[in-house]
């Protein structure tokens, strides 16, 4: 049983149904649904079929089949107008990725791993993991460390608490301890590399986006290829990623901490 259905009650337990359906990335039948769920057959029909009503869900009668549905949606858009950075950060992501000529990342924390908020794609662009709305690992990618370096200690232990150091590539941190070392020397520069941690010839350099008090409210970074750059050469971005990553957390501090005196 995950986190995400500990202690939360049924509330908890609708969330996961519908993280499992949106997981599959395409329709999926109820037998698919069945193969992952922890829960027994008649609960899992019973929490989907609630769900389905409450238009959170939609079944396809003539392919029986489930998919996120309308009312989903327009929460996700709602959550994204006030929630994400996406809104407030495209135009700097725009320029950035104009300067730079090279992929381009927003991500906030959700939980312990990245949600990929937004992106931009190299003039010559690359195959790679990310997109937008994409959940992906924070302690071997450059902006999920740019991140959990600046975060309070306790939301830190709890975040490396979650993480799996399942090693992607020979360069993955793969224990807590070498992780908590990398994450104070990015502390102490204050910004992150990926020396290709996540996926073999990806490399990155990224910055935390922060409010005037230290509070994390996501990173940015210039990705690009070891067929074509170093991390030597994406060093050069670093003022650019640092103007963009501070000219962002400045219009969300206005926008979603007026009141707050950080």
């Amino acid at each position: 049983m995950t986190e995400r259905s500990q202690g939360d009650g049924t509330v908890a337990k609708a969330l996961m149904v519908m993280d499992d359906v949106a997981g599959f990335g395409r329709p999926v039948r109820f037998s698919e649904l069945l193969d992952r769920s922890p829960y027994p057959k008649a609960t899992l029909y019973r929490f989907v079929q609630v769900l389905t009503k409450q238009g959170m869900l939609h079944f396809d009668p003539d392919r029986q089949t489930y998919a996120p549905g309308l009312r989903l949606v327009r929460l996700a858009h709602a959550a994204w107008q006030t929630s994400a950075l996406a809104p407030i950060a495209r135009r700097h992501i725009d320029a950035l990725s104009d300067a730079v000529g090279e992929t381009v990342h927003l991500a906030q924390l959700d939980g312990a791993q990245v949600l990929y908020v937004d992106k931009r794609n190299a003039r010559h662009p690359i195959e790679m993991f990310s997109a937008a709305g994409k959940v992906g690992p924070a302690y071997c990618t450059g902006v999920g460390k740019a991140m959990l370096a600046f975060l309070p200690n306790d939301q830190l232990d709890h975040a490396i608490a979650q993480q799996s150091f399942h090693r992607f590539t020979p360069q993955t941190y793969t224990d807590a301890a070498a992780l908590r070392a990398e994450l104070a020397a990015i502390r102490e520069r204050g910004f992150a590399y990926d020396r290709e941690e996540h996926e073999p010839g990806i490399i990155c350099i990224a910055h935390p986006i922060l409010t005037r008090a230290g509070r994390v409210l996501g990173a940015m970074s210039v990705t690009s290829t070891t067929a074509r750059e170093n991390l030597a050469g994406l060093d050069r971005h670093l003022p650019m990623i640092r103007t963009a990553a501070e000219a962002i957390a400045a219009e969300a501090q206005d926008w979603r901490f007026p009141d707050a005196a950080e």
